[in-house]
Formats: C-alpha cells, structure tokens, sequence
C-alpha cells in the first residue's frame, strides 16, 4: 500500500490500515485532550487550555457555554458543557453556575464558549454575563480565572484583555 504525505492511516482490530475519516481524526485528538483535562490533572498552560476547548467546542453548530470547574491547585474537578443555546447565542444562569461549583466544592473556574460564526471577538454581552458570574461567584469565594471565547482555531481570553 503506497501511503500519501496527505492522507492519515488508522490500524483497524485486524491489523489492516484503513484511511482516517475526519472524524476518526477529531475523535483521536479529542481523546488524547482530555487525557490531559481529566479529574485530578493540574492545569499547565494556557495553551493546554485553548486546545483542550479548541477541540471541544470549535465545531460545535450551536454556542454552548461550558465551564472547567478547578481545585485550589488548579486541578481539574471537572468540564461541564453547561448551557447550549442557538447559533448566535445562548442564555446562562449564574445561579446555576454558582451550585454547581459549590456542588463540585470548586475554588476556581474557567468559562468558555464558541462562536459558530468563527468570530472569536467577544461581544458586549460575553462581558456583561462575565462581570455577572464574576460578582456571583465572589460572593462564595469562587475565583473566576478567565473566560475564553472560541472562534474557529482562534481563541480571545477576557482576562488578557484586563475585563476580569
């Protein structure tokens, strides 16, 4: 079998090699993620971060707003795909936001969400629900690290933009 620099092979449970779909591909990357975001594992970068929800909300057809829900050691507690709304919005609930936290015995979190446009430019009202959780979760002691916006393979961090 010649084997094209633009084609990836998958081994099947025979051995034989098969074309990777581009699901299988999503899949593998997706997988080999959140080994990285599993229960217990420290967070290590940015970057780390920004791939993680790269792969797990980029493709996404309508916004979802999900929530990584961290330890005081920045460990992951867990990711929550929270709210999922239409393909130009979508409504979020500080107040379930705050007993899941609580719930998970979270200190810290980090939100994020996906454009389905690819428009990773975080809108007035991303800021205004930001500021919202952000005051929500004070009032408990829960820290609100960043919210990143996804936009295709661009991501936008609020907190380096100094709006948390």
């Amino acid at each position: 079998m010649s084997h094209s620099k633009h084609t990836l092979y998958i081994k099947d449970d025979n051995g034989s090699y098969l074309e990777a779909s581009t699901n299988d591909v999503v899949s593998g990357a997706r997988r080999k993620l959140r080994a990285k975001f599993r229960k217990g594992k420290a967070i290590r970068s940015p970057s780390d971060t920004e791939e993680f929800l790269i792969a797990e909300l980029a493709t996404e057809p309508n916004e979802v707003f999900a929530v990584l829900y961290l330890d005081n050691r920045h460990r992951v507690i867990k990711f929550d795909r929270a709210f999922t709304g239409t393909i130009d919005g979508t409504s979020v609930y500080p107040r379930v936001i705050v007993k899941r936290a609580l719930e998970l015995n979270a200190a810290a979190v980090i939100f994020s969400h996906q454009h389905p446009s690819g428009v990773a430019e975080p809108s007035q009202a991303d800021e205004r629900i930001t500021q919202r959780l952000k005051s929500a979760l004070e009032l408990v002691d829960i820290r609100v690290l960043d919210h990143l916006v996804i936009g295709g393979n661009t991501v936008v961090s609020l907190a380096s933009r100094g709006l948390l």
